[in-house]
């Protein structure tokens, strides 16, 4: 007996050994996250309202992180490019994708058989931001309102026209979903397109369309110079900027509020949970700082931090919107 309790010590120690080697591996397997600089991917080129987003979204969460989370712009395919690189990357967290309306709900309706994605095959960390789409018309324009512009729309059919940059956008969008729910055909209007956001602009500023729907950035300083006419926002409430701008809701066309410019953090499929986590944390931070709530205000961003339950259910909804307008259309594109 007296043997046994002269080598415990001993016994213990060894012991004490044992499991702190068996712990190791564990501890090896598991460290915290991040440990190395995490990659946003912005689908589009540098200047626009997604890369805006990021880089505003880069500056405080490289802060929190402890770690630097480089922009990485990969612009193509209407965004589909950078979209596909982050679905399929690794699932450690730290390949992330600047989620956009196009690439991530446009497109998925438009191209259902050729996207190499669906809508829902990625991990939803949470939105950002909201991007207000403004639908205008020139400042000399008879259409005073939106029930101006409407009535025009039925009363001559084929004869107005509008400005986008192509089908997969809002631009395109939002006008055939105005024809729709007026029991117009898509043809009731001529889409004229042109090669970005600017263009479709001028083009209503030069009369050479009639009205157009874009994003409120590219809208506001020909607004604010009295060259354009507001008709109506797509935001669930009023511009905070320009409170006199009617919703599409008091307009009586609510179903105009899925046509919505947004930017959300997604990651790829089946993304670490310990990544996930540590990003919904730093997302609800961002929600109360000011700075970069003040950050936004500088693209036209609306602030609207949502957890990924909820953001998911919004780009659902929002998906189910362009998918019926689609197939109501027959815009598929093969």
């Amino acid at each position: 007996m007296t043997r046994f309790f002269r080598s415990l010590p001993v016994r213990l120690a060894c012991a004490a050994v044992v499991a702190a080697g068996a712990q190791a591996p564990l501890q090896a397997q598991t460290p915290t996250y991040p440990t190395k600089p995490i990659q946003l991917i912005v689908p589009f080129s540098v200047g626009g309202d997604a890369d805006q987003s990021a880089r505003n979204l880069q500056t405080l969460a490289q802060q929190l992180l402890g770690q630097p989370v480089l922009v990485v712009n990969k612009p193509g395919a209407s965004g589909a490019i950078g979209s596909q690189l982050v679905r399929d990357a690794a699932p450690d967290g730290y390949t992330l994708l600047m989620a956009r309306t196009g690439p991530q709900a446009i497109l998925p309706a438009l191209q259902p058989k050729s996207l190499g994605y669906k809508w829902n095959e990625f991990t939803f960390i949470g939105m950002l931001d909201l991007n207000p789409v403004v639908c205008v018309v020139n400042v000399d324009s008879p259409h005073k309102s939106i029930a101006d512009l409407t009535k025009a729309l039925i009363d001559k059919p084929g004869k107005l026209s509008y400005s986008t940059s192509g089908p997969a956008t809002t631009q395109s969008l939002a006008p055939q979903l105005l024809l729709s729910l007026l029991g117009l055909k898509p043809d009731a209007a001529l889409n004229v397109p042109y090669k970005g956001g600017g263009e479709v602009t001028m083009a209503v500023i030069s009369k050479e369309v009639d009205f157009a729907c874009n994003n409120f950035s590219s809208l506001a300083g020909q607004i604010n110079g009295g060259k354009l006419r507001a008709l109506l926002t797509t935001t669930p409430k009023r511009l905070e900027k320009h409170p006199d701008i009617p919703t599409a809701r008091e307009a009586g066309y609510p179903q105009l509020e899925a046509v919505l410019g947004w930017s959300a953090l997604y990651g790829p499929p089946k993304m670490d949970p310990v990544a996930v986590k540590r990003w919904t944390a730093v997302l609800k931070q961002l929600s109360e700082d000011p700075k970069w709530i003040a950050g936004n205000a500088t693209f036209g961003g609306i602030p609207s931090v949502m957890s990924a339950a909820d953001t998911e259910k919004f780009v659902s909804d929002s998906y189910a919107t362009y998918q019926a307008l689609v197939q109501k259309t027959g815009m598929e594109i093969k």
